[in-house]
C-alpha cells in the first residue's frame, strides 16, 4: 500500500516537473519571440486576430472565424486578397538594418507622430512537447509593434516594436517596395469589394430598371433547369429570346465588384443620390434576399471627349452607386457592370454575345 503511494506520488511529481519545465521553455521562448527585432511571424496559420490602429483613432480588427473565414470589425467580410497579403508579410517580413544611431532620435519621433500600431494573436498552448504534446491552447497577443513610413529610397520601411528604443528597417526579399502600404487601419482597405457574387443556380431573378428609358427595362426569372421568362415594364412575356444570351448573362454576376468606397465624401454623396438613380438593378437570390445596386452616371470633366472630338457629357469608364442596402456610395467601372447592363432589345437581337 505503501509503495503505491510512493509510486502515485512520483507519478505526479514527475507529471508536475514536465509542466513546470515546458512552461519556463514556452516562458524562454516567449522571450525570444518578443526579442524587439522578431517582427515576422513563423506560422500564419494560428493567428487568430490582426488588429490595427493609427494616430487618428481609425481601428481594424480583422478576425478568423472558426470556418476559416475573415470579418472585419465584425461586421463585415474582409477582402481575400489583401488579407492573404497581410498573411504573406507576416510571414516573409525581416529586419533589413538597425536605424543608424545618428538618425534614430529622428525616426522615433517620426513613428511617434505617424505610424500604424499592429497587435497579432495567435492559438499558443501552455503545454507544447516537441509539436508533438500540445495542451490547453488559448489566445494570446504575441507581436506588438509600430509600423512608420517607408525610407528614402522606398526599399524598406521603418518599424519599432513595443517596449523597445531600437527602430529597424524591415523590408520582404525580392519584394522591391515597401511594404507600410499593407498595414493599413483604413476600414476601407480591407472591406470586400463585391457587390454581386451569384452563380446561376443561386439566381431566383434579376430586375433592371432604366429610369429614363422604360423600354430598356425588363426582369428576367430563373424559373428550373434553364426554363427562363423575360418580362417588360408593362408585365408582358417576352415570346421569343436567345436562351444562351440569357445564361451568358446570368453567369456574369459571379463577380461584380466595386472600385472604391466614397462613403467619407458626404458632400459628394448628397449630392449624387439627391437625384433620382439612372439605373436599377435588382437580383432576388433562391432565399428570397433581394440585392441591389443604385446607378447614377457620373460626370466627365469640362474638356472631355470623344474619339470624334465631341464634348462628354458624362464619364465613360466610371459610374457612382449605392450598394449593400443603400449603406454604401461607392465608384464603379463601367467596364464591370457593362457586363450585366443589358438592354429589354439585347436578349433578341442578332448582336454576337
Amino acid at each position: 500500500m505503501k509503495n503505491k503511494r510512493n509510486r502515485s506520488a512520483l507519478i505526479i511529481t514527475t507529471i508536475l516537473a514536465i509542466i513546470a519545465v515546458m512552461l519556463i521553455i514556452n516562458r524562454s521562448n516567449s522571450t525570444l519571440r518578443g526579442r524587439d527585432k522578431n517582427f515576422a511571424v513563423n506560422d500564419t496559420s494560428n493567428i487568430t486576430r490582426i488588429f490595427f490602429a493609427d494616430k487618428n483613432n481609425n481601428t481594424c480588427n480583422l478576425h478568423r472565424e472558426e470556418n476559416g473565414n475573415w470579418t472585419l470589425n465584425g461586421k463585415y467580410p474582409v477582402m481575400k486578397e489583401t488579407k492573404d497579403g497581410m498573411l504573406k508579410t507576416l510571414l516573409n517580413i525581416t529586419v533589413k538594418t538597425p536605424v543608424a544611431k545618428a538618425a534614430r532620435n529622428t525616426v522615433i519621433k517620426l513613428l511617434s507622430a505617424k505610424s500604424v500600431k499592429v497587435e497579432v494573436y495567435q492559438t499558443v498552448y501552455r503545454i507544447n512537447l516537441f509539436d508533438k504534446l500540445r495542451l490547453f491552447p488559448h489566445e494570446k497577443r504575441t507581436r506588438i509593434y509600430y509600423v512608420g513610413d517607408a525610407t528614402m529610397d522606398n526599399r524598406g520601411t521603418y518599424m519599432l516594436m513595443e517596449g523597445s528604443e531600437e527602430p529597424y528597417v524591415v523590408y520582404i526579399p525580392s519584394f522591391r517596395g515597401f511594404v507600410s502600404a499593407r498595414y493599413s487601419a483604413m476600414e476601407s482597405d480591407w472591406r470586400d469589394r463585391n457587390i454581386f457574387s451569384f452563380i446561376l443556380p443561386d439566381i431566383a431573378s434579376v430586375e433592371t430598371q432604366y429610369t429614363d428609358n422604360p423600354g430598356w427595362s425588363f426582369q428576367l426569372q430563373n424559373k428550373s433547369g434553364r426554363n427562363f421568362e423575360i418580362t417588360t415594364v408593362t408585365g408582358a412575356v417576352l415570346p421569343d429570346f436567345d436562351t444562351l444570351k440569357v445564361i451568358e448573362y446570368l453567369g456574369s454576376f459571379r463577380n461584380i465588384s466595386l472600385e472604391s468606397f466614397l462613403n467619407e465624401n458626404k458632400a459628394l454623396k448628397d449630392s449624387v443620390t439627391s437625384r433620382k438613380p439612372d439605373i436599377i438593378i435588382v437580383v432576388s437570390d433562391i432565399q428570397g434576399k433581394k440585392h441591389s445596386a443604385k446607378l447614377w452616371h457620373k460626370k466627365a470633366p469640362a474638356d472631355a471627349t470623344d474619339l470624334y472630338e465631341k464634348p462628354l457629357d458624362y464619364d465613360p469608364d466610371r459610374m457612382y452607386a449605392l450598394v449593400n442596402d443603400d449603406k454604401d456610395f461607392v465608384l464603379v467601372q463601367s467596364f464591370t457592370f457593362d457586363r450585366i447592363l443589358k438592354k429589354l432589345e439585347w436578349f433578341t437581337s442578332k448582336e454576337e454575345r
